[in-house]
């Protein structure tokens, strides 16, 4: 079992409403979008790095990133998943 400690959180009334709806394990819910959130920031972070280093991504590398993230579908850009 990993590490953890014992936090006070205030969210807005309705948040809390519906978030017991959605599971019973509210710390392991809000590990879980804290972690997701985190991951977000890094690579947020590594994306701007290499953009510095290396230039902005081309719309071949952009169109790549999309096929391998969401798959075939999704790869013409956002206009698709509309």
């Amino acid at each position: 079992m990993a590490d953890t400690t014992r936090i006070t959180v205030t969210l807005p009334t309705e948040q809390v409403a519906e978030l017991k709806k959605l599971t019973d394990n509210v710390s392991g819910y809000v590990a879980e979008a804290v972690a997701r959130q985190i991951r977000h920031q890094l690579l947020g972070g590594d994306l701007r790095r290499h953009q510095e280093e290396h230039g902005t991504f081309s719309e071949e590398e952009l169109s790549e990133a999309r096929s391998s993230i969401f798959g075939a579908a999704e790869a013409d850009g956002p206009a698709s998943a509309a």
